[in-house]
């Protein structure tokens, strides 16, 4: 059981004191009667609770695929840009939910939001084996000499004045045509993907990711659009399906 004024802030963008007016004003209530006391205790698995006349949705984590397009940042907010939860409906819980590991604002493809924070870290530590695959288009056909670098692990320069030199793990890099490379890899390195072949010289012109895990993008997911994810995307996604 718990409190009645925590389960709703916690199902919705209200605060706590938001959820004591709203009780004040006689706008909840469970199991068909009107309640007024914050810590009025609930199941809200069998509770019906009724917010302004409509059903409390209780989700306890979400999880959203995204086809990122350009323009975007990965982050809950910035003043200056838009970010990926400014694609997302207001409806959906928006206060809640955080993109898993990062996109560059110039690179599209797909992108997963959660509030689960245990998902997400399983999805961007190394140490999880969890493969990201980008399709990217450089200023030069990809050669052997790139192919055999990927696969020792790339030494990536530094890159201004936060970024040091360091190595990367080894990446799995296969030629889909002339300029485009299929970029298989398992961190989250700054820029890493851009910084990785400019170690050899060629510059990333295009840059998008396909599939995380096992999870592929949907061919009939346009750029801007997303859906929900059920328990065996999660399972595709951590690669255990």
């Amino acid at each position: 059981m718990e409190r009645l004024d925590k389960v709703i802030s916690n199902y919705t963008e209200y605060s706590r004191s938001d959820v004591k007016k709203l009780l004040r004003d006689k706008c909840v209530t469970v199991n068909g009667t009107i309640v007024r006391e914050y810590d009025y205790k609930v199941d809200k698995e069998k509770d019906e609770i009724l917010l302004n006349g409509e059903k409390l949705n209780i989700i306890d984590n979400i999880y959203i695929a995204l086809n990122k397009p350009e323009g975007y940042i990965s982050a809950t907010e910035d003043r200056e840009s838009l970010t990926v939860l400014d694609l997302i409906e207001e409806n959906v819980i928006r206060s809640k939910i955080f993109p898993v590991g990062r996109l560059d604002k110039d690179t599209t493809g797909l992108i997963i939001l959660t509030s689960d924070g245990v998902f997400s870290h399983e999805i961007v530590s190394p140490k999880k084996h969890v493969d990201k695959v980008y399709d990217a288009t450089i200023d030069k056909p990809v050669t052997d000499e790139m192919i055999k670098g990927f696969e020792d692990g790339v030494v990536l320069r530094k890159d201004g004045c936060m970024v040091k030199e360091e190595k990367c793990m080894p990446a799995k890099l296969e030629i889909i045509e002339n300029n485009v490379g299929r970029v298989t890899l398992r961190e989250g390195k700054y820029h890493q993907v851009k910084r990785m072949f400019e170690a050899f010289g060629a510059k990333v012109v295009k840059l998008n990711r396909i599939q995380i895990g096992n999870y592929k993008l949907p061919k009939d997911l346009k750029l801007g659009e997303y859906r929900f994810l059920n328990e065996d995307d999660l399972l595709k996604i951590k690669g255990e399906k």
